[in-house]
């Protein structure tokens, strides 16, 4: 045998001995790095490599000279975890069957971050809102195949506390926390990192505050270009660099303020670029339409792991250097109308030239002759309306819930947490065979999204009115009526919180927060009986809630069911050791039962809070006992 066949057989032994030994290193080598970033609802129209004026995107203009920019990109929902659920899955949302806000995503469902620590990869994310927290928040399932999943947000514990202290941090510490990870990370690493400063209310850092003051979200945009640059210059030249949008945001377009009713361009045509590793591609346009379905794949096919046979979306390769741009249609859907208010939901098909939207009334829009859409042109158009509803069928047909997929579950808490956000929460009842058209309806949403925010910043002032015009408009909304009644209670105005929040109570008897508020609305306008019936109802149903045992407890205490207060207090101060309120209850009542246990509470509430001059004497009280 001639040496040189010797010398290549030898070689070849060698290399398979390493990667026997040393799969994952093998791996590494050949395997590029993966930064995802995603922006919270930022729209096509404000980046300059997609034709904007307004000269907010620099950064963004320059990664995109150095990548393929994919010219019309599209969205799958115009709702946070929804879209997010879509890119990370490459799967359509009533397949992954996160369509909603606290649907967790389903196990049996591919993960790109799940797929790619299989083979080696080191996963890391870090988000900017408590939208994606999947402990907190209401992204159950996002954390799997995650090493670091950075989230760790909470409520606002006070009306007005600092919302980048509690809900969502600025992007600038986003950022900085992804870098120090960067700086000592293990490769090959897919790192997602999710910037959610252009998500109302519009508020841009202080030294963009004052040049964007007419445009605050242009100075939110403004100061994402400059983050995404930062994070871009942290990684090698030879990372897979993907950039895109989660959604966009309406800013008035058809009437709507925000985002998560409608589905025209305004909310669903979102920025996409691809730095590729291999430079393909670069520096060029992508006319075709393409799908945030199609990231996943993408990435998938770069970091060289088999495309699970259930993903629906496709690389984004294969359309890069096509001298005609090919058709891909494009579905997206928002359930939101119908879980927010009642109304119908919405579903769309992109198709040739043309948007077709299924509503209650139909709408069609040539969006070559009519980018804005319009004007909807259904009854001139009828037949392509019917081929492309039926287009949209067939497409249903074949893209539904995999097998094993979780039923959708109501968590009362995602409500406050959805609040919180500016967000509104609805029932999951399945939407009548024909409902109201959100077309005719929006001002009320724009209306209910601004009293919303208004309540959790304790703005009452300005909610209360709001709240009224909702009710008197659309008065079986159960969460206008529960704000309305949070509202006025905050206002101490007990009296007129108990109408509205007994109305929402009636509406959904399933939502635990209205029974809880009712309830302190009784017990402050004296109606005890009454308050402990529903602070009954929500301690059975959340047992683990330590306030709602307390409550419970308290108005016990206060209608001589004694024995009971002091069960529902030591269940308080089970889940919540140090919770002052029920140690300093039940080390009463034991005082005046004469318990020598009452000193270990009250010890607990003055350590708890030492200035409290009422926790001291009821300490002294207690100690007396014992002498």
């Amino acid at each position: 045998m001639p040496a040189r066949t010797l010398a290549i057989g030898s070689a070849i032994i060698v290399i398979a001995l390493f990667l026997w030994h040393h799969p994952f290193d093998a791996l590494a080598q050949s395997r590029p790095n993966i930064l995802l970033i995603t922006l919270d609802t930022t729209r096509a129209d404000r980046m300059g490599f997609l034709g904007s004026t307004r000269g907010l995107t620099p950064a963004l203009d320059a990664i995109a000279r150095a990548a393929t920019t994919f010219t019309r990109a599209y969205a799958q929902a115009p709702i946070t975890t929804v879209s997010h659920a879509t890119i990370l899955t490459g799967t359509y949302p009533p397949f992954h069957g996160v369509g909603d806000f606290g649907a967790p995503l389903p196990a049996s469902v591919p993960y790109v971050p799940d797929l790619l620590r299989q083979r080696g990869y080191h996963t890391a994310a870090f988000v900017g809102s408590l939208v994606l927290d999947p402990r907190a928040g209401t992204a159950p399932g996002f954390d799997r195949g995650f090493d670091v999943y950075d989230a760790g947000f909470r409520l606002r514990l006070r009306p007005g506390e600092d919302r980048y202290a509690t809900i969502e941090r600025r992007g600038d510490e986003v950022v900085a926390r992804a870098r120090s990870w960067l700086s000592s990370a293990k490769q090959p690493f897919f790192l997602w990192t999710h910037l959610y400063d252009p998500h109302d209310p519009y508020d841009p850092p202080a030294d963009l505050k004052r040049r964007f003051a007419s445009a605050p979200y242009d100075g939110e945009i403004a100061a994402v270009d400059r983050l995404v640059s930062s994070l871009v210059g942290a990684v090698s030249a030879d990372t897979l660099v993907v950039v895109a949008a989660d959604h966009g945001e309406s800013l008035g377009d058809h009437g709507e303020d925000t985002h998560g009713v409608f589905l025209y361009e305004a909310t669903l045509h979102v920025p996409l670029v691809v730095r590729f590793p291999d430079r393909r591609g670069a520096g060029a346009t992508v006319a075709t339409r393409v799908r945030l379905a199609d990231v996943a794949p993408t990435v998938l096919e770069a970091a060289g792991v088999a495309i699970p046979a259930t993903v629906q979306g496709q690389s984004l390769r294969s359309v890069i250097g096509k001298t005609t741009a090919e058709d891909r249609p494009v579905y997206a859907e928002t359930a939101y109308p119908r879980q927010a208010f009642g109304w119908s939901p919405l579903l769309s098909w992109r198709s040739d030239r043309f948007l077709f939207v299924r509503a209650p009334r139909r709408e069609l829009y040539d969006l070559v002759a009519d980018p804005s859409a319009s004007r909807n042109i259904v009854q001139t158009r009828g037949r392509v309306a019917d081929g492309l509803d039926a287009e949209l069928n067939q497409f249903l047909k074949g893209g539904g819930q995999p097998a094993g997929a979780p039923a959708r579950r109501v968590d009362p808490a995602v409500a406050e947490r959805l609040a919180a956000l500016g967000y509104v929460s609805g029932s999951d009842a399945a939407p009548a065979a024909t409902g109201v058209d959100p077309k005719d309806r929006i001002a009320v949403a724009n209306m209910l999204h601004d009293a919303v925010v208004a309540v959790d910043d304790g703005a009452y002032q300005k909610a209360v009115p709001l709240l009224e015009k909702v009710i008197t408009s659309e008065p079986n909304i159960p969460i206008a009526q529960l704000h309305l009644g949070v509202a006025r209670a905050r206002q101490r105005n007990f009296a007129g919180a108990i109408a509205p929040l007994t109305r929402a109570v009636a509406l959904r008897p399933d939502e635990l927060r209205a029974h809880y508020e009712l309830a302190s609305a009784l017990y402050e306008s004296g109606d005890l009986k009454a308050a402990a019936g529903h602070y009954a109802t929500v301690a059975s149903k959340m047992p683990q809630w330590a306030d709602a045992r307390y409550s419970l407890g308290s108005v016990y205490a206060r209608i001589d069911r004694v024995a009971d207060a002091i069960v529902e207090l030591r269940a308080s101060i089970a889940l919540e050791p140090r919770h002052f309120r029920a140690n300093l209850l039940i080390g009463r009542i034991l005082t005046l039962q004469h318990d020598t246990s009452a000193a270990t509470y009250l010890r607990t509430a003055v350590d708890v809070q030492p200035d409290s001059a009422e926790a001291r004497q009821f300490l002294a009280d207690a100690l007396k006992i014992r002498k």
